[in-house]
């Protein structure tokens, strides 16, 4: 009897579109109020998730999407750290 092993799916904030959380980047937010970027997906904190795609994170700034998600305001030095992330992402 074989088992089947269920894949974690998350939703976009940019797109709206389900994917597996392996694919998405994880943006947290600290018991501290600090916003970082969980690599792991393990680390303790309210998250959001954004795929690889940059216009997916160009439609999160527009619409204010990670802000509402982690319910904090983000700053612009969060907003850039991302886009190299991204990038690193579409090299690959």
């Amino acid at each position: 009897m074989s088992t089947v092993r269920k894949i974690p799916m998350r939703q976009c904030i940019g797109c709206g579109e389900m994917k597996s959380k392996r694919d998405m980047i994880r943006i947290l937010r600290t018991t501290d109020n600090e916003i970082l970027l969980d690599t792991t997906g393990r680390k303790n904190g309210r998250g959001a998730y954004l795929c690889g795609n940059p216009d997916c994170l160009a439609k999160a700034v527009k619409s204010k999407g990670l802000e509402r998600a982690l319910k904090t305001g983000v700053s612009q030095e969060i907003y850039d750290n991302l886009e190299k992330e991204i990038g690193k992402l579409a090299e690959k």
